[in-house]
């Protein structure tokens, strides 16, 4: 063992409660291949507790799983082979709640990352929550009835119906809770799993499968500890309280959970055994809030260069393979939660070596601890590559999507402006919003009381100053957005959470996305205190490049402090009321969710509400 891997895992053995790293093997979920003899394929998946060890070190963890699995099993379908799930909850009443659930006071270093409860009392109020869920299919385009509604979750002995035509590319999706207020604990739970949809495209690549294709749900956790500090392996949300009493509500804020531990495929830093070949990982960040920056490294925690590519993101294959090397446009690999990434590694130059994928803290370099960075364990998989193997013959392919087609600006399409704001801001209870705008016609602005709540100026790209009005804020305030079927539409999410700095993973449903671009802003002008701007917020002219591997199909971006994220995507192929909303899965409970429809373009002429077709925002470029 090398100086630079033995130094890590001593770390990882300073306290009792600490475990020790890639000791127990990488599990794989089990394959659910609905049979596709039909026209319309049945099937049940049921909602189960299960007894699983996280680690060896550890006793069995309560959990629910999917089909009694955590992960739950990869459903693998073709391409327009039409699936109806029933979604069947067997949580029998009065079962225990797996997750603890504890505020605790802030402190130095991120008391969040620590394990055990710091003598806080469990909330009551989590213990006693039923098993109550629904289960989205994030990224599937399907019906409104059928996308998992957070309202219409089911108890036990209930059933959620659902029907996936999967007339989509490729992809890897992935299917998690998504009840209403408690997705947070119910996703922490277990209560996720991937879903594949193959197509002839893809086919045709002869990428690697069977045992060379292995999916990688990548999530943090915590763990409950006893009287004498030592590790229980009881579920922990142990999130830090910043404001013990909100000025608006009484009640405390806190932030988004972030744990010590990752888990990969259900397990703590487990090790993967690998031929010297090439293999495809289907990687999936689950988590409920963490961002991973991942790099694959050697014994010697030196970046491994020339072995690791994303073929494939959100929606599916990319235009052309990019490799991710240390000294190239990618030093790491960044994956916001709900995230997917379709990665190829070769380990033909590998052979008889370990590297490990690690989390890369923001304050030291790949491999090492970062306590003040929130990453006192940067271990997350080892790969053990034997010593030989039959040559492998697989090409990596210049291009991958002959389909792929590149969304421009000059397509016909309707504006939406969604503000994200400060945790601070007037009206916000402590916590950060959802703002959809409408711009206030220019013969109207100059009648708008400047600086006043829920106004925003902006000064965009073309150096126009624009006036706009908040139209909603909370998920119950009414429905902003209709949207007609088979329109094009930009979306731009202006972020301006940059003191401190806040990043939003975005998440619509329904369709799929390009990035269009990302556009600095001065957000000095927005005050919190005020809920509005007192000078215009400012577009910089200073370019930001986008990375290769987003220029791809997505449904997950991250929208970065300071910054309008500019998206454009077609509502296509089904109608009906969706959600979009921020993935922190904690800011999506605590209102960072807006409602949107989609209905033919025809029935549109006949709303009888206040006008909801998307005009021209602030962005136009």
């Amino acid at each position: 063992m090398t100086e630079g891997h033995a130094r890590t895992n001593d770390h990882a053995r300073t306290n009792d409660y600490e475990l020790t790293p890639y000791v127990a093997p990488l599990t794989v979920p089990p394959v659910l291949r609905p049979d596709s003899g039909d026209a319309l394929t049945e099937t049940e998946i049921a909602l189960r507790p299960v007894w699983q060890r996280l680690h060896p070190q550890l006793p069995p963890t309560l959990m629910w799983g999917y089909e009694g699995s955590v992960p739950g099993p990869t459903i693998e379908v073709r391409r327009g082979q039409r699936v109806r799930i029933a979604w069947t909850n067997r949580i029998p009443k009065g079962s225990e709640y797996p997750v603890t659930a504890v505020e605790v006071p802030n402190g130095t270093p991120n008391p969040s990352t620590r394990p055990g409860r710091d003598t806080v009392a469990p909330s009551a109020d989590v213990a006693a929550l039923p098993a109550w869920s629904v289960t989205h299919l994030h990224g599937a385009q399907t019906g409104g009835g059928n996308d998992g509604w957070a309202d219409n979750a089911v108890g036990f002995g209930d059933a959620q119906l659902a029907e996936y035509p999967n007339e989509h590319q490729a992809v890897q999706w992935w299917y998690h809770d998504h009840a209403m207020n408690i997705t947070r604990w119910n996703v922490h739970t277990g209560l996720y799993g991937t879903y594949l949809i193959r197509d002839d495209e893809e086919d045709a690549l002869q990428l690697p499968s069977g045992e060379r294709e292995i999916p990688l749900l990548l999530a943090d956790r915590n763990l409950d500890t006893d009287d004498d500090g030592a590790l229980t392996g009881r579920l922990l949300h142990k999130t830090v309280v910043i404001d013990p009493k909100n000025a608006e509500t009484g009640k405390p804020v806190s932030l988004p959970f972030s744990g010590p531990y990752t888990t990969v495929n259900g397990r703590i830093w487990p090790y993967a055994e690998v031929d010297a070949g090439w293999y495809r990982f289907r990687l999936v960040n689950a988590s409920n809030a963490r961002i991973f920056d991942l790099v694959l490294v050697d014994e010697d925690d030196a970046p491994v260069q020339g072995a690791l590519y994303q073929i494939g993101s959100d929606g599916g294959l990319l235009p052309r393979p990019v490799p991710v090397d240390f000294e190239g446009a990618l030093p790491t690999l960044t994956v916001a939660p709900a995230e997917r990434m379709d990665l190829l590694v070769d380990f033909r130059a590998l052979a008889g070596k370990r590297v490990r994928l690690v989390n890369k803290g923001p304050n030291q370099a790949p491999g090492l601890p970062d306590v003040a960075g929130n990453v006192p364990y940067p271990h997350v998989l080892e790969f053990r590559v034997g010593d030989g193997c039959e040559p492998d013959t697989f090409t990596l392919p210049d291009l991958l999507s002959g389909s792929f087609r590149k969304l421009t600006h000059d397509i016909e399409h309707g504006h939406r402006l969604i503000v994200l704001t400060p945790p601070a801001t007037k009206g916000g209870g402590g916590h950060p919003e959802i703002w959809e705008m409408a711009e206030v016609p220019a013969q109207e602005a100059a009648d708008v009381p400047i600086p006043s709540d829920g106004v925003l100026q902006l000064v965009n790209d073309k150096g126009e100053l624009k006036t706009y009005r908040r139209t909603s804020r909370t998920f119950n305030d009414g429905l902003g957005f209709t949207v007609a079927e088979g329109s094009f539409e930009q979306w731009s999410f202006l972020n301006l959470a940059v003191n401190p700095p806040v990043v939003h993973p975005m998440h619509i449903h329904l369709a799929d996305f390009q990035i269009l671009g990302r556009d600095t802003y001065d957000a000095s002008g927005f005050d919190v205190t005020v809920g509005g701007t007192v000078k215009p917020v400012a577009f910089d002219p200073t370019p930001v490049p986008l990375p290769p591997n987003e220029h791809g199909h997505k449904d997950v971006f991250r929208a970065l402090p300071g910054q309008m994220l500019r998206v454009m995507g077609r509502f296509d192929g089904a109608y009906g009321r969706f959600m979009y909303h921020c993935h922190l899965l904690e800011h999506e409970d605590m209102g960072m969710m807006r409602p949107f429809v989609v209905m033919p373009k025809e029935a549109m002429k006949f709303d009888h509400g206040a006008g909801h077709g998307g005009g021209h925002g602030g962005h136009t470029g």
